[in-house]
């Protein structure tokens, strides 16, 4: 017995610009529909979108998912990704291509399909739960779960046009999630709620795939896609641009739109980011030779210079850098050594340009993208206060790695994962011999 729960072939969706829906009535349907049988037997191929009348959300779109599967659909507003779960879901019909779809489709698309504002939220669990395809009996079965779940007990026979969005969230994945379906398709349920809720969804998806049912799950929350799934679908442009493991999906992903860039400069003073008391005017990546580049190997050493120029008589100026991963996680914070003096001690910069250098030593930073935030600041300098100048995501430079034996890898083949550094250690191997347990006590 095959364990395929979805078989997606060839499929394309097209839509018309500017299109609106208009009242159709009996006459319209049958109308349609004899033209529908006619174009049947005329075999008249799907016109090609002209980019200016059409468009393409979809374009050749094929996979499999296999029970158990928890796939996670990333891309870009527009890549496509929601016209995919739609037709998944049977909302709506490919222009080409067919789904196999094994078993009962549970959606959860957007905040409260399926409620009705004026009635209240024991009513729309009803009501919600029997659009999905739920028994009244199972409906009666599952009502404590699905209350507890969505922790709105105190509301629940409140109207929900009086509900947050928020709320609303909790109620609408509470039914979708307590269906018990055979295929689970989730778009953006992470968007809204607090942390504790959306931790709260991640373990029921969780819980719904480990029982071996498929989760399909569409999310620009990187780390929930890291945490619960097992593969992922890039779409780019209504086409799968990466169909496989997580780790290589999301890179691609947040490489979309970007660039490595080794240096950046601001050559006009007056729009240079920051106040009148400090300016940026430029940070880039260095190797040992002087040379600027955005690309190096791990054992390189590497060193980020900060220029930028004090416009205050007497202004003391400190400057940070900020390592970061793709997935927005600082790596290393590191300050200047005037952020480590005693600062009443200081003396204020003069007027003038300056330059600050961190050094980077060799086999430190793990192979991947990494982007740099740069701030200056003036001390004493309190948690709340605003930098003179902060500028996120300024600087981006791309770390291989050539496999050399003698490097911190040595002859290990494997990826070494999303770890953010990884330096060469001291480690040390001794011989204890057969010594009896009495030796040790």
């Amino acid at each position: 017995m095959s364990d395929l729960a979805i078989s997606a072939r060839h499929l394309a969706k097209r839509y018309r610009l500017g299109q609106r829906e208009h009242y159709r009535a009996l006459r319209d349907v049958i109308t349609e529909g004899v033209a529908n049988v006619g174009r049947l037997f005329r075999r008249r191929p799907v016109e090609e979108a002209d980019g200016k009348t059409h468009v393409w959300a979809l374009r050749d779109v094929s996979f499999d998912v296999r029970q158990g599967d928890v796939i996670g659909v990333i891309g870009r507003n527009g890549a496509g990704k929601s016209t995919l779960l739609k037709i998944l879901s049977r909302i709506t019909e490919p222009t080409k291509g067919y789904v196999d779809l094994k078993g009962r489709c549970g959606a959860l698309l957007e905040v409260g399909t399926g409620f009705h504002p004026e009635l209240t939220g024991r009513e729309n669990i009803f009501l919600n739960a029997a659009i999905l395809g739920m028994k009244r009996a199972e409906i009666l079965r599952k009502f404590d779960e699905i209350v507890a779940f969505a922790e709105i007990e105190q509301f629940l026979d409140t109207v929900v046009k009086r509900y947050s969005s928020g709320m609303y969230m909790r109620l609408a994945f509470a039914v979708a999630a307590h269906l018990e379906p055979d295929i689970l398709v989730v778009d953006e349920v992470l968007a809204v709620g607090d942390t504790a809720f959306q931790k709260k969804c991640l373990g029921k998806m969780g819980e719904i795939a480990q029982g071996g049912r498929p989760v399909i799950f569409v999310s620009h929350n990187m780390s929930a896609i890291h945490r619960l799934c097992n593969r992922a679908i890039l779409l780019n442009q209504g086409q799968i641009l990466v169909d496989g493991p997580v780790d290589e999906a999301v890179r691609e992903y947040l490489k979309l739109g970007a660039e490595e860039l080794g240096e950046r400069v601001w050559q006009d003073l007056q729009t240079a980011p920051g106040n009148n008391v400090v300016r940026l005017l430029a940070i880039r990546a260095t190797a040992v030779d002087g040379e600027i580049r955005a690309h190096y190997d791990v054992h390189d050493s590497l060193a980020i210079e900060v220029d930028y120029h004090v416009m205050s008589d007497r202004a003391l100026v400190c400057c940070v850098l900020e390592f970061v991963d793709l997935m927005g996680s600082a790596l290393i914070r590191s300050f200047d050594d005037l952020a480590r003096d005693r600062w009443e001690q200081m003396l204020a910069h003069a007027p003038g340009r300056y330059r600050a250098t961190c050094r980077v030593p060799a086999d430190l930073l793990n192979e991947g993208d990494v982007s740099i935030n740069v701030r200056l600041f003036s001390p004493p300098h309190q948690p709340s206060d605003r930098p003179h100048v902060q500028e996120l995501s300024v600087l981006r430079i791309a770390i291989g790695d050539r496999m050399d034996p003698q490097g911190v890898r040595g002859y290990y083949p494997y990826s070494w994962g999303p770890v953010a550094v990884r330096p060469a250690l001291e480690w040390t191997r001794v011989s204890i011999g057969d010594r009896s347990d009495s030796e040790f006590r």
